[in-house]
Formats: structure tokens, C-alpha cells, sequence
């Protein structure tokens, strides 16, 4: 059974476990008349309060961050080192700066097209395992940022995959060693053997 997500599953304050419950949801967008999808399988969590890792803290609102005080369940996109556009959900409530980035995944509809716009032939993990790679296999960039996930160009799914929690490893994310003791945070979460995930 394939059901959009609510916003009521962005809008909890635990963005550690939504973070986590997201590893297996589908990702899908619907850009310049070309539908792609694919399945999550690594996550990040920031926490704009307590989390020197995300972009808002402490609790600072900026032209950068003002999409991460939006209503959960909003595109927070903006771009790395001036060229990666990496995708993140705001969670939370409104007002409240916390983001899920998604990391990687695993394209299941409109490969061809994924493998297209990254400029490759074959269908292979370097597609979409890592965050750059990811939306611009899925045709998202800083142009989304904003975007309602509830609506029809950008939006997440379940479709019944049942991931178990034994599945799914925690560990500390990536490219964080600038936030201190909260880079050893455990709140990056794999899908297990899965050859999608970022290196």
C-alpha cells in the first residue's frame, strides 16, 4: 500500500526518530514532467537548540536557516561548498529549527532518468549514495528549497517496507568535526549492507 506521509509524522519532537523511521520511506519527485523515485537508506539528524552540527545553532535565525523555522514537514535545500544541493526535511514545529538530511538512497522508478542527469550509463550505487548525488539523480535543487513535501513535486511515501529496527546502524555523521562533542552524536542512521549508502 503507497501512502504520502503526513505532516503529523514531521511535526514530533524527536527528530532523532524520525530521522531513524525514515531509513526505508520512499523519496519522489515529480521535476520538468519526469517522475523519479527512490528508497531512503541513511539519514542525518540536526537540532537547531543543542546541536553545534546544525546550521541554526544556537537558535539563530538567518536568510540561510529561516526555512528550518518553517512548518514541519517543508524542503530545507541549500548548497554545500557552492555546488551540491543537499536535501533535508524540517521537522519539529514551526519555529522550532530541526532538520532530517537525507543522505542516500536507493532509486527504485525513473532510473534511467536518475542515471541521466548524473551524467552515467549504468544503474550503480554512485548514483545516489551521498546527498549531492542524491538530489541530482532526484532533480532537486536550492530552486525547491521551501517546497511543502505534502504536495506534488517533492514528497515521501510509505509503501509498506517494513525495515526492522536491527536493520538499521547508528553512528556519527559526516563532515561534522566542527561541532565539538556533538560531532560524536550517534544520530546518523544506515540501512545495514545496504551498497547504497554513502562511502
Amino acid at each position: 500500500m503507497i501512502k504520502k506521509i503526513p505532516r503529523s509524522f514531521y511535526e514530533r519532537d524527536d527528530v532523532v526518530s524520525i530521522s531513524k523511521e525514515l531509513v526505508g520511506k520512499v523519496l519522489c519527485t515529480n521535476v520538468d514532467g519526469v517522475s523519479t523515485s527512490a528508497m531512503i537508506v541513511e539519514t542525518e539528524a540536526y537540532n537547531g537548540r543543542t546541536d553545534r552540527a546544525c546550521h541554526a545553532y544556537p537558535d539563530v535565525r538567518t536568510k540561510r536557516t529561516e526555512t528550518l523555522y518553517l512548518k514541519p514537514g517543508i524542503a530545507y535545500v541549500y548548497l554545500c561548498y557552492g555546488i551540491h544541493h543537499l536535501f533535508n526535511i524540517v521537522t519539529n514545529k514551526e519555529g522550532l529549527a530541526d532538520a532530517v538530511l537525507i543522505r542516500a538512497v536507493k532509486p527504485l522508478e525513473g532510473e534511467s532518468y536518475m542515471a541521466e542527469r548524473r551524467g552515467q550509463e549504468q544503474i550503480k550505487p554512485s548514483i545516489s549514495n551521498g546527498p549531492g548525488k542524491l538530489a541530482q539523480a532526484l532533480g532537486i535543487t536550492t530552486s525547491y528549497d521551501k517546497t511543502d513535501l505534502l504536495g506534488e513535486t517533492i514528497w515521501v511515501e510509505d509503501r509498506g517496507i517494513k525495515v526492522p529496527l536491527d536493520a538499521i546502524k547508528a553512528g556519527k555523521r559526516i563532515g561534522v568535526e566542527y561541532a565539538g562533542k556533538d560531532a560524536d552524536l550517534p544520530w546518523r542512521f544506515t540501512l545495514k549492507n545496504s551498497e547504497w549508502v554513502s562511502r
